[in-house]
C-alpha cells in the first residue's frame, strides 16, 4: 500500500478556497478547474472502476488531488497529467513527495493523453479522470487511437457525456459515439450536481463509465478522419456525401451498405453503429 493515507471525505468548498488562497492560485475558466468536493462521488468513481492493490492508473489535471488521493489509497500505482505549473508544484509537495506511487507530468494533456503510462503498462491499466471540459473530445480521440484502457470512469460536461453514449437515430449522434461506442460498452451514466464543484461550474455534469468491448473495433487516422467529414454535413443525406467523399473507399462502403438494404438517403445519423464499422474494413 501508497505511504499517502486518504482523507475521511474530500476538501470542503470553504477548505478548497482556503488551500487554493494559501497557493496563491485563482481557478481558470479556460482550463476547467472546477475541484470535486464531494466525497460520494469521489468514493462513486473509485467504486466503479473497481480499483485494487496494483492497478495502474492513469488520471488527467489532478489538480489539488483529491481523487489522486483516493485512488493512491487504494494501492493502485497512478500516473497524472497537470497543465498548472502552481497546481503540479503542490502535488510534489505533498502527494508525490509521501508516495512512490505517484508519477506526475506537468504538461498538456493533449501531448500526454496517457500522462507518461510505461509501455509495459498499456496492457492493462485504467482511466479515472475530472476531465477539463475544453479538451474532452480529442482527448478521448487520442486515447482510443492508441491501447486501450481496461476501463474509464469519467467525469465530464453533460452536453460532452450524452454525445458519447448517444444512439443511432439521435441527434447527439457523431463520429465520437461512433470511434467510442465500437471500442467501449457504456455501463452508466450519473447526473453530477454542479454544487459538487469549487468553484461551481455553470454547466450540468455526468459521470459516465466505460468498459472495454471483448471484441473492441478501432479505427485508422484515415477512417475517422472520413467519418468525420461526413458528419460536417450531418443533414445531407449519405448518398451525395458519398459520391463528394475525396477517399475512394468511402464509395465502395456506401454501396456494399446499400446492397444490405440502407437507404440512399438515409441521413449520416441514421446509421447503425455496426454498418460504420464496416468502413474500417474498406479503409483499415
Amino acid at each position: 500500500m501508497p505511504d499517502v493515507q486518504p482523507r475521511a471525505m474530500p476538501l470542503s468548498p470553504n477548505q478548497t478556497r482556503e488551500l487554493l488562497s494559501n497557493l496563491g492560485h485563482h481557478p481558470n475558466k479556460k482550463l476547467g478547474q472546477n475541484f470535486l468536493v464531494d466525497g460520494n462521488i469521489v468514493r462513486k468513481s473509485i467504486e466503479l472502476a473497481g480499483l485494487q492493490s496494483g492497478d495502474s492508473v492513469v488520471e488527467v489535471g489532478p489538480g489539488l488531488g483529491t481523487l489522486s488521493e483516493a485512488i493512491l489509497s487504494t494501492g493502485s500505482e497512478l500516473w497524472a497529467v497537470e497543465r498548472d505549473p502552481a497546481l503540479c508544484s503542490h502535488l510534489r509537495e505533498t502527494l508525490v513527495k509521501d508516495s512512490t506511487q505517484f508519477h506526475l507530468t506537468e504538461g498538456d494533456c493533449l501531448d500526454f493523453p496517457l500522462a507518461n503510462l510505461p509501455d509495459d503498462k498499456t496492457g492493462n491499466f485504467k482511466i479515472v479522470a475530472n476531465l477539463p471540459y475544453a479538451i474532452s473530445t480529442p482527448w478521448m480521440e487520442a486515447v482510443i487511437s492508441g491501447p486501450l484502457p481496461q476501463c474509464m470512469v469519467l467525469m465530464l460536461q453533460k452536453e460532452a457525456a450524452d454525445r458519447y453514449a448517444a444512439s443511432h437515430g439521435t441527434k447527439n449522434f457523431g463520429a465520437i459515439s461512433i470511434f467510442l461506442q465500437s471500442a467501449y460498452a457504456i455501463k452508466g451514466k450519473h447526473a453530477v450536481s454542479a454544487a459538487c464543484f469549487c468553484p461551481a461550474p455553470k454547466v450540468d455534469s455526468t459521470l459516465l463509465w466505460l468498459e472495454r468491448k471483448p471484441d473492441a473495433v478501432g479505427f485508422s487516422e484515415e477512417a475517422r478522419s472520413c467519418v468525420r467529414r461526413i458528419f460536417t454535413q450531418r443533414r445531407k443525406q449519405l448518398g451525395a456525401l458519398c459520391r463528394k467523399e475525396q477517399h475512394p473507399a468511402a464509395k465502395i462502403w456506401f454501396s456494399s451498405i446499400v446492397e444490405k438494404g440502407i437507404s440512399q438517403n438515409a441521413r449520416p445519423e441514421e446509421l447503425p453503429l455496426e454498418y460504420w464499422q464496416e468502413l474500417t474494413k474498406a479503409i483499415p
